[in-house]
């Protein structure tokens, strides 16, 4: 058996163990990462990436069914003919070259890649599974950024018409009839997509209300979106059992009232979360602290073993590819003697649905509930003249930032919108820099786009909005 001895050891090469495994080498680290899957990890694989590359298809084709029907904007076109097998490819060939990029950063950096699985003796020793053979590795620190899985539901049976998110981006043929059950983002995101693909879509929510973890001023926008588009929406809802048919399945669920209901479907989505990859690959032999389902990590993500650091969906919420990411990095400067705990301010999340939404920092009810003293500024994009030259002003969405009413600090920043995810960056900057509403106020917005709203929302914060 070859034995590899090396200062880093990272298991899993997606977001958070890639980066780190980089950040070591320019570090001048001797780096090893071991990775079962390939270079990229979930997000770029069979998540964010492909994901997005989806969503990004489906939208143009609903832009030109739309322009075929409406004659929109002056532009009129023949009915869009899809050929789904050629989207997916278009979906694969960004999703390779982007795996492949990693691979060439992770080379170009001096760090030693292996492909297999790693299951742990002890905190600081592994053996690897290669296509060549078992391969022994012995390190002085030990990043572990194994990642995170989908949840599945055993109760509601074996069809082979139940899909997961992954298997749901690499479809043959577009479901006439898809469920979903979960309405949470991945099922949005996803539900959306391929209803302007064409998709009759039902949403099984056991929440009363979509997207749980955000106020429902936020979700109206998407909510209307869904109604529009004349998408099922079932909440409050539990899903019971799936059962074969002639032409696909018949998906029994229990309504709020406590009766069973059935609807038909050609395959069954199940998006009712994630959880972390901490199943067979030695866990119990690393005597490491828990914290629930996700390994226990300070500040500067050490576990309770000296030298094994933990980064990422494993350890907990928000299960974010950057936030594994910005651990990975402090992770590797630390080991280099640059010690960096890991304590951001706030981190943002966007989901990508119909229309986008965005959230950093605290809501307002969170504001409250922490005893702030609160003032709300809000801005439309309907009133800003970028969005209506996108059409993107017509969704009913808007910027809202929260702030304290003492000092005027940001504490949250949401909005609603079409391309809105564009703006997250700034707002995490603005609560990570402890931006206060004269910040926003005083700083200089290009004309047109669409960040002016943000403007105007720390204006009405302040009391007097020009636009509006």
């Amino acid at each position: 058996m070859e034995t590899i001895q090396t200062k880093v050891l990272v298991v899993g090469a997606g977001p958070g163990g890639y980066v780190a495994a980089i950040r070591c080498g320019q570090l001048g680290l001797d780096t090893v990462i071991v990775e079962g899957d390939r270079f990229g990890g979930t997000c770029l694989i069979k998540g964010c990436i492909p994901s997005k590359a989806l969503i990004h298809a489906a939208s143009r084709f609903e832009e030109i069914t739309d322009h075929a029907k409406n004659s929109s904007l002056g532009i009129s076109a023949g009915a869009p003919e899809l050929n789904f097998t050629d989207t997916i490819a278009w979906k694969d060939g960004i999703v390779d070259k982007l795996s492949n990029g990693v691979g060439a950063l992770l080379k170009k950096n001096k760090v030693q890649r292996i492909q297999g699985w790693a299951t742990f003796a002890n905190g600081k020793n592994c053996i690897v599974e290669t296509d060549t053979g078992e391969v022994k590795i012995e390190a002085e620190h030990v990043i572990l950024s194994n990642g995170s899985t989908e949840v599945e539901l055993p109760f509601l049976g074996d069809s082979k018409h139940i899909i997961t998110s992954t298997e749901a981006l690499s479809l043959a043929e577009v479901p006439k009839r898809l469920a979903i059950i979960g309405a949470g983002y991945i099922g949005l995101e996803l539900g959306i997509a391929y209803r302007k693909l064409g998709s009759e879509v039902t949403f099984i929510e056991a929440s009363e209300n979509i997207l749980p973890q955000y106020d429902t001023e936020l979700t109206k926008p998407v909510k209307n979106w869904l109604k529009k588009h004349k998408t099922t929406l079932l909440t409050e809802c539990k899903a019971k059992a799936v059962t074969d048919t002639d032409d696909g399945v018949e998906l029994a669920y229990e309504t709020a009232a406590g009766t069973i209901e059935t609807i038909a479907a050609d395959k069954v989505l199940v998006t009712v979360g994630r959880r972390p990859n901490t199943q067979g690959w030695g866990l119990s032999n690393m005597c490491l602290d828990m914290d629930g389902p996700f390994i226990k990590v300070d500040e500067y993500c050490q576990t309770a073993m000296h030298n094994v650091w933990a980064i990422g969906d494993i350890t907990g919420e928000p299960m974010l590819a950057h936030r594994a990411s910005a651990m990975g990095e402090a992770v590797a400067e630390t080991i280099a003697g640059n010690k960096t705990p890991f304590n951001p301010t706030a981190i943002a999340a966007v989901c990508f649905t119909e229309p986008e939404i965005v959230s950093v920092g605290l809501s307002p009810d969170e504001a409250r509930e922490q005893g702030y003293d609160i003032t709300i500024g809000k801005f439309p994009f309907a009133a800003i003249g970028k969005a209506m030259t996108q059409q993107a002003g017509r969704d009913g969405g808007f910027v809202r930032i929260v702030a304290r009413a003492d000092n005027h600090l940001i504490l949250g920043i949401q909005a609603v919108g079409a391309h809105v995810a564009e703006l997250s960056n700034q707002y995490a900057l603005a609560l990570e820099m402890g931006a206060c509403l004269e910040d926003f106020a005083g700083t200089i917005h290009v004309h047109p786009t669409l960040g002016e709203a943000s403007l105007e929302a720390a204006l009405d914060g302040l009391g007097h909005a020009i636009h509006i």
